[in-house]
């Protein structure tokens, strides 16, 4: 069983990533293995619109690493997708991905995979449900199965704008945990 915990922060090891790590532990402790995925480090370009994905499947004529982030996507058992609030809702990069789906829309290849959700903002009130919806639409419209945090929310939420600062949210990061701890048994309850 493998989950792939994708950070769509630009910063690598910031508040996002302590959130995701939140999560995971409880995966790897039920001996889910997790693999980290950070945006930061791949060349993921806006869909450009052009339909050709949708004629000539899992084919994609803008060249950088998005296909093959779907295809590790698709071989997955779940997705646990973290973002920053920007503006708002999801970072650009984990846009782009997420618009770039289309191509695993088409073969329904995320059918039946959970999804978990984690987010930070700046602010009390700075947009982390329309972010945590964010990445719960793009569950949804794939067929996935959302693991919801304690409460029913659809993703976890925390407070931080400097480095670290999540750490403070002990709120947040047991959000997180509770994502993690229920996308693992709704993995095992898929097996």
């Amino acid at each position: 069983m493998k989950v792939l915990a994708i950070n769509g922060s630009p910063r690598k090891k910031g508040n996002t990533q302590l959130m995701l790590d939140a999560a995971k532990e409880k995966l790897e402790r039920v001996g889910i293995q997790v693999e980290d995925i950070s945006l930061a480090d791949y060349d993921v370009r806006p869909c450009d619109g052009c339909d050709k994905c949708t004629k000539r499947l899992w084919e994609c004529p803008i060249k950088d690493d998005a296909l093959a982030l779907l295809k590790r996507m698709a071989s997955s058992d779940g997705l646990l997708i973290g973002s920053p609030v920007y503006w708002g809702g999801v970072t650009a990069q984990l846009k782009a991905l997420i618009d770039r789906s289309t191509i695993s829309y088409q073969t329904h290849a995320m059918k039946g995979k959970v999804g978990g959700a984690v987010c930070v903002g700046g602010g009390a009130h700075g947009g982390q449900e329309l972010t945590v919806m964010q990445i719960a639409t793009y569950f949804f419209m794939s067929e996935m199965i959302v693991a919801c945090s304690e409460g029913g929310l659809p993703g976890a939420m925390a407070l931080g704008n400097a480095k670290g600062d999540v750490l403070e949210d002990a709120e947040g990061l047991k959000s997180a945990r509770y994502v993690g701890k229920r996308m693992a048994e709704l993995i095992k309850m898929g097996r």
